[in-house]
């Protein structure tokens, strides 16, 4: 009896709390869990997996760029900017729907906060980018690209050629000067960058690349997964207080094999 009168007092005070509560309810929730305005299925599972339990939002600062329609799974250009944000410290790129969600990572240091670069797609996509701040705050972009698929599970072009052999790794470059009085670096870098999901290929790709000065200040430190495009196109924009002089490239693949180059300015 004493269970029962328990049971009707709490329901009355429910109903008397009455949709004031709910919605005070419902606010709490979409503040612990922000609604993805890409309306995709894994955004929660994205949100997990990248930030934990870390303060997100949806910002319009942060912008990404890519073909509505990927006419080449293969190589779907992006582009990625956070000028607009302070303090950037990192930059996470990923792709909700690839079997390898993780496109690459970026972390701006004389370099502007943006970056060009090439990926694959398995199929149509939302292709986000995450930005933490300097205070802990994630926030998060992107766009929706609708591909035919197949992008991540067919084999590397150069995979079947014996050229790569000879030229593992070798970079070519070239600077553009900018409005503002900065420059532009866009680079490539020969690589046959597979997943390892094409079968009998097994995983092949740059995993690190970093550009810096010639006195060794880090203009821009990228860490590269599978879902970069074959034979990796970057582009990096660095204002007019960069330093003059050479720009030197260097890195290595998941194999060990090293990248090291000078881009002469």
């Amino acid at each position: 009896m004493r269970i029962a009168t328990t049971i009707a007092v709490a329901a009355l005070a429910s109903l008397l709390a009455g949709p004031a509560a709910a919605a005070d309810a419902d606010d709490g929730a979409t503040m612990r869990q922000p609604s993805d305005p890409l309306g995709s299925v894994r955004w929660d599972d994205m949100r997990h997996e990248f930030f934990g339990d870390a303060p997100v939002s949806f910002d319009a600062r942060v912008r990404v760029s890519a073909p509505h329609t990927a006419e080449n799974p293969l190589d779907v250009p992006v582009h990625v900017d956070a000028t607009a944000l302070a303090g950037v410290e990192e930059v996470v790129v990923f792709a909700d729907f690839n079997p390898i969600v993780k496109v690459l990572a970026f972390r701006p240091g004389q370099a502007r906060a943006s970056l060009g670069f090439r990926i694959k797609l398995q199929q149509s996509s939302p292709v986000r980018a995450a930005v933490r701040t300097a205070d802990g705050q994630w926030h998060v972009g992107g766009v929706w690209v609708t591909a035919t698929g197949g992008g991540c599970t067919l084999p590397s072009t150069g995979s079947g050629s014996p050229e790569w052999q000879s030229r593992l790794n070798e970079v070519s470059a070239r600077l553009f000067p900018r409005i503002d009085g900065g420059e532009r670096v866009r680079l490539r870098i020969i690589h046959p960058m597979d997943t390892g999901l094409a079968p009998g290929i097994p995983d092949f790709h740059i995993e690190e690349l970093t550009l810096a000065d010639i006195a060794g200040a880090e203009l821009v430190r990228i860490a590269t997964f599978e879902p970069v495009a074959e034979n990796p196109v970057f582009t990096v924009d660095l204002p007019p207080r960069a330093a003059p002089g050479p720009i030197h490239v260097s890195g290595r693949d998941n194999n060990g094999n090293r990248i090291d180059a000078e881009v002469a300015r």
